[in-house]
């Protein structure tokens, strides 16, 4: 069993910036692919990025490329997710994710997953 959890959302003003942790703890593996997704009420689990084991490969979705940065700490056992120019449509709660996936961008590809943590950017 791998134990995920994530840290560093809260309330900030759109413009401004966030830095998301996701600590891995367990049964860890450097090999996994990491994810993060956000959820925003009433709405379905939606991929954001993702950081190949390596770090050498990184996957965004279109509306954040320019503004999100995900990077890891394999001695760490750590993934990022650094949120800049934030607006008040990323509110949602942001989950951290690992596993094996063929196709990063689903949620039903990744094993493990965090509790979540809220993100609410005000405009």
């Amino acid at each position: 069993q791998v134990q995920l959890v994530e840290s560093g959302g809260g309330l900030v003003q759109a413009g401004g910036s966030l830095r998301l942790s996701c600590a891995a703890s367990g049964r860890t593996s450097s090999s996994y692919t990491m994810g993060w997704f956000r959820q925003a009420p009433g709405k379905e689990r939606e991929f954001v990025a993702a950081i190949s084991w390596n770090g050498g490969y990184t996957y965004y979705t279109d509306s954040v490329p320019d503004r999100f940065t995900i990077s890891k700490d394999n001695a760490k056992n750590t993934v990022y997710l650094q949120m800049n120019s934030l607006k008040p449509e990323d509110t949602a709660v942001y989950y951290c994710a690992a596993g094996y996936p063929v196709q990063y961008v689903k949620p039903s590809q990744y094993t493990y997953w965090g509790q979540g943590t809220q993100v609410t950017v005000s405009s």
